[in-house]
């Protein structure tokens, strides 16, 4: 009888670890999205910024630093796209959208997305703020 009832408890224990586990990914997986989606409505902003930067380019100094700070956004709008089609490469809808559970591969991408659209963030916010102070000049 005490074996029954540690081996139910085992079961019982294990169950409720994976269910964390599990959690865990997702909730992990929601955070990535969150930054995603916290930075993918600045593009539009992005967009314009490089239009008012290209129309002061020229051959002057003040001129070359708009033309740095245009090429800077212009990385930034380009690492985003490649971020996105990499993930998306990477993780299924269900994995993305209802926390489907992940292999030990993918949990270490995950790993690694986390970290990558972390920096992206910081290169969007950054470059878009550098570009913003140099029109206001």
């Amino acid at each position: 009888m005490r074996i029954i009832v540690v081996l139910l408890a085992l079961v019982l224990f294990q169950s409720c670890k994976q269910e964390k586990k599990e959690a865990e990914e997702t909730s992990q997986m929601e955070e990535v999205m969150i930054i995603h989606d916290e930075v993918m409505p600045k593009m539009g902003k992005l967009s314009q910024l490089v239009m008012a930067l290209k129309s002061k380019v020229d051959t002057t100094e003040v001129g070359k630093n708009y033309e740095t700070a245009m090429k800077d956004l212009q990385e930034s709008h380009k690492s985003m796209m490649t971020w996105m089609r990499n993930f998306g490469e990477r993780f299924d809808s269900d994995e993305i959208l209802n926390g489907k559970a992940l292999t030990p591969q993918k949990k270490e991408w995950l790993n690694e997305e986390e970290e990558k659209v972390k920096a992206l963030k910081e290169q969007i916010n950054s470059s878009m703020e550098r570009a913003e102070k140099l029109l206001k000049k």
